[in-house]
């Protein structure tokens, strides 16, 4: 079986701390200042590395790097925010977080596949959006689990990190990160 060139490694516990639990969304603001500012940035990179891939047929080492960073980042701290990980995620992307990114370094794009990635990303962005309604629904459902047991569910967090996993792929195969498109496997 070929493995996706986007994996999501989960080395989390479960256990959660209640005092960060109930103050989440609070202790999540830096991240959104901070999330929001890098997507900006993040999308500016995303079409400089688009026409470097119509040019040449791959994405630039230093375009995919920070992309990739920007794809990790955003990971943890939504894995983060959706109690699916407990630990307060790092600013930068570097390695190391209990729900963490793997991305494969770059590799040739078809040129045609790339010109058109933005419409052939559409089917992938609607399962992605019903996928972040139930992570969204894992992390409200979470958040009381969290404070009554001290813990997430094995079973929320592995369908939260399903989800988590699949959102990543696209965000990868959009930001042409990867070529292969998101799997459900």
């Amino acid at each position: 079986m070929d493995v996706h060139p986007i994996r999501l490694q989960v080395s989390d516990d479960r256990s959660r701390s209640r005092l960060t639990v109930f103050f989440r969304l609070l202790l999540f603001l830096p991240h959104a200042i901070w999330l929001w500012l890098w997507t900006i940035v993040a999308e500016v990179v995303a079409l400089v590395a688009w026409l470097a891939a119509l040019v040449v047929g791959r994405v630039p080492d230093e375009l995919h790097t920070f992309l990739a960073a920007y794809v990790r980042y955003l990971t943890r701290v939504t894995a983060y925010v959706a109690l699916l990980a407990d630990p307060f995620p790092g600013f930068t992307g570097a390695a190391g977080y209990p729900v963490d990114v793997e991305i494969a370094p770059p590799a040739p794009q078809n040129r045609l596949m790339t010109l058109f990635r933005l419409l052939l990303a559409i089917p992938a962005w609607i399962v992605a959006l019903v996928l972040g309604t139930v992570l969204r629904v894992i992390a409200v459902l979470g958040w009381f689990t969290c404070l009554a047991l001290g813990r997430m569910p094995e079973g929320m967090r592995n369908l939260g990190t399903y989800c988590l996993r699949y959102e990543a792929q696209t965000y990868g195969y959009t930001f042409l990160l990867t070529q292969r498109y998101p799997s459900f496997s």
